[in-house]
């Protein structure tokens, strides 16, 4: 009986920090393995430098659209674009214009 008695006791101190070194163990692997850790740092890092290459190029493409705008403003249309525009999309030519198809 005195040595079931100790046999639980043991039990009793072991299962505690056993229990503790095992929820260490998870979070210590999930900090490692987990979406948003250690090892996924790499793949995070390849997604940044692509994702910084296509906000360049959105960059270089806003300030053209910016630029665009700015000569077509109300006040101070760009007369060589608005003519540009004009035939392009109403498909007109001036009676001394001469067309020469690209393709």
């Amino acid at each position: 009986m005195v040595q079931g008695k100790k046999n639980s006791q043991y039990m009793k101190t072991v299962v505690g920090p056993g229990l503790a070194l095992v929820a260490l163990l998870g979070i210590a692997s999930y900090a490692l393995l987990g979406p948003t850790g250690i090892i996924a740092w790499t793949d995070y890092r390849a997604a940044l430098s692509e994702r910084k290459i296509e906000l360049a190029e959105l960059k270089k493409e806003r300030d053209s659209l910016r630029n665009r705008q700015l000569l077509l403003d109300r006040d101070n249309v760009d007369p060589d674009l608005a003519g540009e525009l004009m035939r392009k999309e109403l498909n007109v030519v001036a009676p001394d214009e001469v067309v020469v198809p690209l393709k």
